[in-house]
């Protein structure tokens, strides 16, 4: 199954992670996503972005945020479903519907398009690395839609987190990253170790999709992890300038502990997004966002 086909099956409910009414409902997901569009909204605002593209548009939510804001906004998506929705949102909001496109950032001929009017002021994709073959190629295509001094804002999944999440993560991160290469004798040990002490089957494998009955779910597509040191060096290398990595999504204590205290759980998360210092975020974050500006 394609990554088109689980944002397909996705796009009847996708808005509901933005909505603030979310927050403090415990029958409800995390609504990260309401924290992530809040970090969005300030950085383009502060930097004086007036056109926007947005790789991967989903239902449409932060672009009419973004185009209520005053910003000219455009966009594609895979998923065809997504930009039905999206272009229902433009309309909705009196934007021009014909600026979400149908595109795959793995092949510029797809939105090309776009570009008609000229580069952008700035550029953001929530949700699209984790599902990309080709990490660098794929940010040279981004870059190449914004102007040179132009901004991108770009989510990955943090790898690092699985160090704190005591789980199957934690596993596969010790044994497939940090013992890359040891000796499989030393790595067998510390395999039988690690798995009489994490909680090897949670997460649970997301085989098939969680709202709707017979769809792929999120872990059968390609859905990788990044580590942020490994992506620093990426933009580096790449020429961007003033990067800046930016947490959401905070956990106050391993993932699996929330069932014994839901509500004190949710208002410790909710406490630590936004946190200024930094570098708790390394860990206690599934999410980052990484914003850089082109040459």
């Amino acid at each position: 199954m394609s990554v088109a086909d689980y944002y397909d099956a996705t796009a009847a409910t996708n808005h509901l992670q933005y909505e603030r009414a979310a927050l403090r409902d415990l029958s409800r997901g995390y609504p990260a996503n309401y924290f992530r569009l809040q970090l969005l909204l300030n950085s383009f605002i502060e930097n004086d972005v007036e056109r926007v593209v947005e790789v991967g548009v989903g239902e449409g939510t932060p672009l009419a945020t973004l185009a209520r804001a005053g910003m000219q906004v455009s966009g594609f998506d895979i998923s065809e479903a997504m930009v039905a929705k999206s272009r229902e949102r433009m309309t909705e909001i009196g934007q021009d519907p014909d600026r979400i496109i149908w595109g795959d950032i793995e092949d510029p001929t797809t939105y090309v398009e776009l570009l008609r009017d000229g580069q952008h002021d700035a550029l953001m994709a929530m949700g699209v690395m984790p599902h990309v073959r080709n990490d660098t190629q794929v940010l040279k295509n981004m870059a190449t839609l914004l102007r040179p001094g132009g901004l991108a804002f770009i989510e990955f999944r943090n790898k690092l987190f699985s160090l704190f999440s005591f789980n199957r993560y934690t596993y596969e991160f010790v044994m497939d990253d940090l013992l890359a290469g040891v000796d499989d004798t030393v790595r067998t040990h510390v395999g039988d170790y690690l798995r009489t002490k994490l909680e090897m089957d949670k997460p649970p494998v997301r085989s098939e999709h969680y709202a709707v009955e017979g769809a792929v779910g999120y872990d059968a597509i390609l859905s990788k992890f990044h580590n942020p040191f490994e992506v620093l060096e990426m933009f580096d290398d790449l020429g961007f300038e003033d990067v800046e990595l930016l947490w959401y999504h905070y956990h106050p204590a391993m993932p699996f502990l929330a069932e014994k205290d839901p509500a004190a759980f949710r208002d410790a998360a909710l406490a630590l997004e936004h946190e200024t210092s930094g570098w708790r975020g390394l860990f206690l974050c599934s999410a980052f966002v990484v914003q850089a500006r082109k040459p």
